[in-house]
């Protein structure tokens, strides 16, 4: 098992899951603390990293698209100390975090982890119920609800409709975006995307985000949210191996073959289109080797 424990947090891996455990130290955001220990699977890990200074150095994970709900909706907006996926490592410790990259990396090698988007998530997200005070108001989500309750400081057009409850089969998007420099962040969830949106300081169905301290853990209420919605990639996917071509049926003298050089050359340019759709991460591995051979029967 690889180990590493530091101010940071402690990281440890056992060939099948790295847990991730924050630590004490001031730079833990509020986020990291509040989400407590993770469990990843090695199963979501694209790969991993470490990046040294002089004084320290900081080992990143890196995971699959689509592999967490809380990456997901975040988009790389977590800020360092936010971040669980980063650890802070002393340079006195960088023999041991080379180590623990080696072994994760040994993992994913053996185990032929590709690094390709998945279609569901393999983490399953902030536990619930989970209720968040930050910005204008307060949001709270207890697995089929969604409420929003307003405080003193929001505008009276949103906070004299009195609180907003939506249900989670209503939602059709949550977007979770942090305050940047003169601009205020938000958490907003759309019912209808049909309908345009007021700015979040007027939307009933949004918080306004400040910059302060509790800002980022509006992201762990997206992110709860988030994991019980379909998953963005499943439908894309779906939908491509609904269009691979299937093997043809076989007739009294065996199996059927296209006529002619149209029929040629559309199961070529429907092998190119399978390549594309494999390197853009849309089909797995298996799935393209299933959809190639599928093809190359019939040319």
């Amino acid at each position: 098992m690889a180990e590493i424990i530091q101010k940071d947090g402690t990281w440890t891996f056992d060939g099948d899951t790295v847990r991730i455990v924050p630590g004490s130290d001031k730079g833990v955001g509020l986020l990291r603390k509040t989400l407590g220990e993770l469990a990843v699977p090695l199963e979501a890990v694209a790969g991993v990293s470490l990046s040294t200074g002089r004084k320290s150095g900081r080992l990143r994970l890196r995971l699959r698209d689509g592999a967490d709900p809380l990456i997901q909706i975040t988009g790389g907006k977590l800020e360092d100390g936010s971040d669980p996926y980063q650890l802070t490592v002393g340079s006195d410790r960088t023999g041991v975090a080379e180590y623990f990259v080696d072994e994760v990396r040994n993992a994913l090698l053996i185990e032929q982890i590709g690094t390709d988007p998945v279609d569901r998530y393999l983490l399953p997200g902030p536990s619930l119920p989970i209720a968040v005070s930050a910005g204008d108001g307060t949001a709270a989500f207890d697995g089929e609800q969604i409420k929003l309750s307003w405080s003193w400081t929001a505008e009276e057009s949103k906070s004299s409709g009195g609180p907003s409850t939506i249900a989670l089969r209503d939602v059709e998007e949550v977007e979770w975006a942090p305050s940047s420099g003169l601009g205020n962040g938000h958490l907003r969830f759309t019912i209808s995307r049909s309908v345009g949106n007021a700015p979040p300081k007027y939307d009933p169905h949004a918080v306004e985000l400040w910059g302060f301290r509790k800002d980022p853990l509006m992201a762990l209420v997206a992110a709860a949210v988030v994991a019980r919605m379909p998953h963005p990639y499943a439908s894309t996917k779906a939908a491509a191996i609904e269009a691979t071509p299937a093997r043809p049926s076989k007739s009294l003298a065996g199996d059927t073959a296209p006529d002619g050089d149209n029929d040629h050359d559309a199961l070529l340019r429907r092998l190119r289109e399978l390549g594309e759709l494999h390197q853009s991460g849309i089909l797995t591995d298996d799935e393209f080797t299933t959809a190639k051979q599928a093809i190359l029967r019939r040319l």
